[in-house]
This record gives C-alpha cells, sequence and structure tokens, in this order.
C-alpha cells in the first residue's frame, strides 16, 4: 500500500513538476477565472492575486499536492510562488486543477509572500473536469462548481483578506482531509 500512495503521490507531483508553465499558460488561467461569474468581480476590486495553472494532486489516506505559480500585485508580475499541501484523512485518486487566491489589500498580499504557513480544512468531489467543492481555511473560503475549464462557475469571498477559487482540469479525487499548506515566494 505503501508503494501505491508514493507511486500516486508521485505521479501528482510529475504533472505539476515536468510541465512547467508557459507564459500564455498563466494568462490563458487568468482568463478562465475572468470568465467565471463569481470570480470575475474579484479582478476589478483585488490589490493582486496569485494564479497556479496546475496543482497536481494525489493521495491514499495521506495526501500531498505542488504546482507553481506567479504573484501579480495590481496587474503587475512581481515574484513567483510555490505551494506545497500535505493531508491525512479519507482520500483516494489524484487531481489537477487550477487556482487563483486574491488579496483584498496590501497586507493580504504581504502576509501571502511572506511564505507563512496556512492550515486548511476541506472537503471535495471532481471527476474528470467536472467538479464540485467547499473549502474554508485561512487561505480563505469558497464553494463552487464547474462543468469543466471553460464554462466554470465559482462561489467565494473573502476570509482574512483572501479569497480562493479552482477549476477542475481533470482526474479522480474524493476527499475530506485536514491539513497544511505552505506557500513559498521568490521575488521577480
Amino acid at each position: 500500500m505503501l508503494k501505491k500512495l508514493l507511486a500516486l503521490l508521485s505521479l501528482a507531483l510529475l504533472t505539476a513538476i515536468c510541465g512547467p508553465a508557459r507564459a500564455d499558460e498563466y494568462q490563458d488561467t487568468i482568463n478562465v477565472f475572468r470568465k467565471a461569474v463569481e470570480s470575475a468581480k474579484f479582478f476589478q476590486s483585488a490589490h493582486g492575486y496569485a494564479v497556479f495553472p496546475t496543482i497536481g494532486k494525489g493521495g491514499i489516506g495521506i495526501g500531498g499536492a505542488y504546482g507553481t505559480g506567479r504573484v501579480y500585485e495590481q496587474g503587475k508580475y512581481i515574484g513567483d510562488s510555490s505551494m506545497a499541501q500535505l493531508t491525512i484523512g479519507f482520500q483516494l485518486g489524484a487531481e489537477g486543477f487550477s487556482q487563483i487566491i486574491f488579496f483584498e489589500d496590501a497586507r493580504a498580499l504581504r502576509e501571502f509572500t511572506s511564505g507563512n504557513f496556512e492550515f486548511a480544512a476541506e472537503a471535495s468531489a471532481v471527476a474528470i473536469t467536472a467538479g464540485a467543492s467547499a473549502r474554508a481555511g485561512t487561505t480563505g473560503a469558497s464553494a463552487g462548481a464547474s462543468a469543466g475549464r471553460h464554462d466554470a462557475t465559482a462561489v467565494g469571498r473573502y476570509h482574512k483578506g483572501m479569497a480562493t477559487f479552482t477549476v477542475a482540469k481533470g482526474g479522480l479525487m474524493y476527499q475530506a482531509t485536514i491539513g497544511g499548506q505552505k506557500f513559498g515566494y521568490k521575488p521577480r
């Protein structure tokens, strides 16, 4: 069982690591979130955002996720970010998804770029490119459903200055977990 877990985690991480994001992949991902009804309005009022075109995630009891992204302040690219997550609880499968985190103000952006641990509790179900999820944690609260990346809908609001949205890219993952996320930041 440990070998299966390691193989699954390796696959999820390799998906994120071996396929470095192209510059246009960032803009494509931003455009997906601009077209989603609920996340679109955040672009007009947010101080900044971090966008992760692909995060690979997998687990059997113990899971992990990894992805790289870019951080923008008032629309200007200011640095690179990475996200690593470790979870424990009921989980089975692997998935890939895109994520964006909006920062309500300069304080929230500074907190994110400091690289502090963020703990989260989440429950979600993702099947191929259709998904539904709910999330509450220190990186924000959100809930939503999407049939795929080109017709994504999302529901969210700021929590402690941050709002998080995700769009399923593919995979099959069932989970009810608790875990910690760590975001790294490197200025441009």
